[in-house]
């Protein structure tokens, strides 16, 4: 962590501001390319390393152009629930690149999006060679024109974000509320057996996909690893801890009332225990939320 403040004071000021912006662009325009013409992605933007070599070096960048499976497929029957769960998949993950980008600052949302990457790369690259060795040329070909894009990433964001606010609430099919820790447990299980079930395939590429698999998540794993490491308190702070909370009860049991309220739905700790607060520096004054309207309240501004 020491390393990364230091990383963070001299190369701060180069980190791009809403990056998820411009991420979800290039999403937003691949997937629409790949809607009027079907087949560009995989014939020209793909990350295929055999044209790489052969100078089409745009493709380390547009790869993540990969199109959305909600708009794979579409006819005049599904069209109109596809582009809902494509729209409502841009909000989710905007709304999510958001609340990092606020948690961590610019410069190491930049690095965990921009790492997440070079890992894809880098594991594209092995199945790549795996590929070429092992089944020669045109097997590799299909292998390139099936893509990595943004799945990896996503997964990863959406991982982190579980990581950092597990009590947030989101509506599972629209009507179930779900707390977000749930669905980051599913998804890692997920991604658990697709490593597992592949590392013990008897064929060579299926044990080098778990691996790739593996490398194409690393950014989550090393944050994860990071952050455990980072949050772990001393002994003298557990027992801090310990003391200000029986001395906060006291308090609280005392004057019958809440240290913490939501500027929106006025629930305090008092009303749910497990509800967590936090205070938006977007609003201008102190405004506190709970955990499910923190980033879905209208920002405060001064007239």
């Amino acid at each position: 962590m020491k390393f990364l403040n230091r990383m963070e004071l001299k190369y701060g000021r180069y980190a791009i501001h809403d990056l998820m912006k411009y991420i979800l662009g290039l999403y937003i325009l691949g997937t629409f390319l790949n809607v009027i013409s079907p087949g560009i992605y995989a014939e020209y933007l793909c990350l295929d390393f055999s044209m790489v070599a052969k100078g089409q070096i745009w493709r380390l960048i547009t790869f993540i152009m990969a199109p959305s499976s909600q708009m794979a497929g579409l006819n005049a029957s599904t069209a109109i629930t596809g582009l809902l769960f494509f729209f409502v998949e841009i909000f989710l993950y905007r709304m999510i690149g958001q609340a990092l980008e606020q948690a961590w600052g610019d410069f190491r949302f930049n690095l965990y999006i921009f790492s997440g990457l070079i890992f894809n790369i880098l594991a594209k690259f092995i199945c790549h060679l795996v590929v070429l060795q092992k089944y020669g040329a045109t097997d590799a070909t299909v292998v390139a024109q099936n893509g990595v894009g943004l799945e990896y990433i996503f997964q990863t964001m959406f991982l982190a974000f579980a990581f950092l606010y597990p009590n947030v609430r989101l509506l599972l099919m629209f009507v179930i509320p779900v707390k977000v820790k749930w669905l980051g447990y599913f998804y890692g299980a997920i991604l658990a057996f697709q490593v597992i079930s592949n590392l013990s395939s008897p064929y060579a590429y299926g044990k080098v996909t778990g691996v790739a698999i593996l490398i194409s998540t690393a950014n989550f794993i090393l944050f994860a690893l990071l952050s455990m490491k980072s949050m772990r308190p001393s002994r003298e702070v557990k027992q801090r801890r310990k003391e200000f909370r029986r001395q906060a009860r006291v308090y609280t049991m005392m004057e019958g009332e809440a240290r913490h309220r939501c500027a929106v739905c006025g629930r305090t700790e008092l009303d749910n225990p497990e509800l967590e607060f936090r205070f938006c520096s977007k609003c201008e004054g102190n405004f506190e939320y709970c955990s499910d309207h923190l980033f879905t309240h209208e920002h405060v501004k001064r007239k």
